[in-house]
């Protein structure tokens, strides 16, 4: 039998998402907040995103980072005229200052950091469809990420965001895909991926 591809595992996974119940969401909402205590310090620079739609979790992650006295960086994701994602500029989250954004995101006002201060963060949440117990994560096919994680530091957690079924055996993988250190689920937490690294 024949491997699904990842266009059918997103398309499995965004259809299981949406199956979800609004309050099992806000319960694993919860869940996702009061595990960042666990692996983000004070005074750390932490590059999350606003999730939207489906994905897990809520503006209140972000929230929950403030509280932590971390600098919270979020994504600007813009496409070049050929139509392919740019590596992503950075800007600095204020709770109730996001504004509408392309590809129906939100996000910070300007000004906007260069790509490369993804660099000056300890930890990254990253969203996901599906990350592997190997750090090979699904996302949504336009690259933006692969092209941004590359400037962030060696020493990063890199952490997928994924509910818990979501986290699973073995996904197919490209060479330019970036693997993930960590995956952060409601109930498992934070789980480390791969081989140990001392992240």
């Amino acid at each position: 039998m024949t491997p699904p591809t990842k266009t059918e595992l997103r398309a499995g996974v965004l259809r299981a998402r949406r199956a979800v119940p609004a309050d099992l969401r806000d319960r694993e909402t919860l869940a996702l907040c009061r595990w960042l205590p666990t692996f983000v310090r004070d005074g750390q620079t932490v590059c999350a995103y606003v999730p939207v739609g489906s994905e897990p979790g809520s503006p209140a992650l972000l929230d929950t980072l403030s509280e932590l006295s971390v600098r919270v960086l979020l994504p600007v994701a813009r496409n070049d005229e050929d139509g392919r994602g740019l590596p992503m500029q950075w800007g600095a989250y204020q709770p109730g200052t996001l504004v509408p954004a392309e590809f129906g995101l939100r996000e910070p006002p300007p000004p906007w950091l260069p790509a490369g201060s993804i660099a000056d963060a300890e930890v990254v949440l990253v969203p996901a469809l599906a990350v592997d117990r190997d750090g090979n994560r699904l996302g949504r096919g336009a690259g933006f990420y692969d092209r941004s994680l590359i400037y962030a530091s060696p020493l990063a957690r890199l952490v997928a965001v994924v509910r818990d079924d979501e986290l699973v055996d073995a996904l197919p993988a490209d060479a330019h895909d970036v693997r993930m250190t960590h995956a952060l689920t409601p109930s498992g937490g934070v789980v480390q991926l791969g081989a140990p690294t001392g992240n």
